[in-house]
């Protein structure tokens, strides 16, 4: 078989890896931006990283988001309908196979329906507490992620 058509049968998925800020990037969980794409690696090449910051997002956070090559996208109201729209840009512009969100919110469920309606595979990334229930069950695939806190405790979930 050519390289070429070996090639075509081996590619990698194309995902964009959309991340809520709010929900996902806080103090007392530790998450960082790198273990978000190893996972989402795991599934395909990330093409797409944004991180979705409100408005009383730190300047200093947005420059880590940047320095860690993902897009910061500052948003001065709900962030899920900037997620929403550019979830549907990215399925309309046939950019990306696979939609990655990080969040625990409820909120993004009928993110998650759209893309699916539309044929898009989809991937959610959460941990407890909160991490939905309606979440898990609406994507097609979804990992818990560790959380280590500031105060040593460290809880190993995994999907």
């Amino acid at each position: 078989m050519s390289t070429r058509i070996t090639s075509i049968f081996t590619r990698k998925k194309k995902i964009a890896l959309l991340i809520d800020g709010p929900n996902i990037l806080r103090k007392e969980f530790n998450i960082k931006l790198e273990e978000l794409r190893e996972i989402a690696e795991k599934y395909g090449k990330v093409q797409i990283g944004k991180v979705y910051l409100n408005q009383y997002a730190p300047q200093k956070l947005a420059e880590a988001v940047s320095n860690s090559g993902f897009s910061p996208e500052i948003v001065s109201y709900d962030i899920h309908i900037v997620m929403a729209l550019d979830a549907i840009s990215f399925l309309k512009n046939k950019k990306v196979d696979l939609i990655a969100i990080a969040s625990r919110h409820a909120r993004c469920v009928p993110i998650l329906r759209k893309l699916r309606e539309e044929g898009v595979e989809t991937l959610v990334m959460g941990f407890d507490p909160g991490f939905s229930v309606a979440l898990k069950n609406t994507a097609d695939f979804y990992e818990e992620i560790s959380v280590k806190t500031y105060n040593g405790n460290n809880n190993n979930r995994k999907s």
